[in-house]
């Protein structure tokens, strides 16, 4: 494989065949690059080593289907495969336990209670007084959620099965199809602009400044388990009030 200015021109062998042993040399470090950023936001049981193993995969099978005719740069190709397979791992290993899943319902449901009747945002105080658990309980739930996120638009077509896929209750409806709701986006708006200030600034530098957790801790001066925890909450805000959709 040869870099000549921006581009990659790839190595072929005298078959006419795509050379593999030179993409493991090339991009192997891409693929722990990925494998490492996707690791921060997720639960402790996840290995660095699975994903870093299924991001291979999938960077072999970028080198199998790769056509230069499809007017696409090969590293831009093969990182969309390498991530959409670590994200076939970890939806296929189900990495978030099935009493951790109940835990943020019952947590998204105690939200829309509360803030019905306070009609303002709760605080974790009045959040956990509603759950019947003390604060530090209701704290460690969260921390325990690490991993409870938003996925980004362009990460749910990705692979060969797509999330989409696997993810519709009914296949007659289409998330897409509600992401251009005008009323949908709507609420997703208010959503996120009735979140508590902090809450609002974390989100804003880890989904669109793309910081990490330790990166956004420093930011605003509190720890990284902490940042955790709050990212954890104000995704279940925002889901609590798209309750009806």
């Amino acid at each position: 494989m040869r870099h000549s200015g921006d581009t990659t021109e790839l190595t072929y062998l005298a078959d006419g065949t795509l050379d593999r042993s030179s993409a493991v040399t090339e991009y192997a470090p891409m693929v722990k690059r990925i494998a490492r950023y996707m690791l921060s936001k997720l639960p402790a049981s996840v290995q660095l080593d699975d994903l870093v193993q299924a991001g291979m995969i999938g960077l072999m099978e970028a080198y199998s289907r790769f056509e230069e005719s499809q007017g696409i740069q090969f590293e831009a190709y093969a990182t969309q495969r390498v991530r959409g397979a670590m994200l076939d791992e970890l939806r296929q290993n189900d990495w978030l336990p099935r009493a951790t899943r109940k835990a943020l319902r019952d947590i998204e449901a105690a939200m829309h209670r509360v803030q019905q009747r306070l009609q303002r945002p709760p605080n974790e105080r009045e959040i956990a007084a509603e759950m019947g658990i003390p604060l530090g309980e209701y704290q460690l739930l969260l921390q325990n959620s690490k991993g409870y996120q938003l996925l980004h638009y362009d990460e749910l077509g990705e692979g060969e099965d797509p999330f989409l896929d696997h993810n519709l209750p009914d296949s007659r409806e289409n998330p897409l199809d509600r992401l251009e709701d005008k009323r949908f986006r709507a609420s997703v708006i208010a959503a996120i602009e009735g979140l508590p200030e902090r809450d609002r600034l974390l989100m804003g530098l880890y989904y669109e400044q793309e910081l990490n957790f330790r990166e956004i801790a420093e930011v605003i001066g509190v720890t990284e388990s902490r940042v955790c925890q709050i990212h954890t909450q104000a995704i279940a805000r925002i889901r609590s009030q798209l309750r009806n959709w």
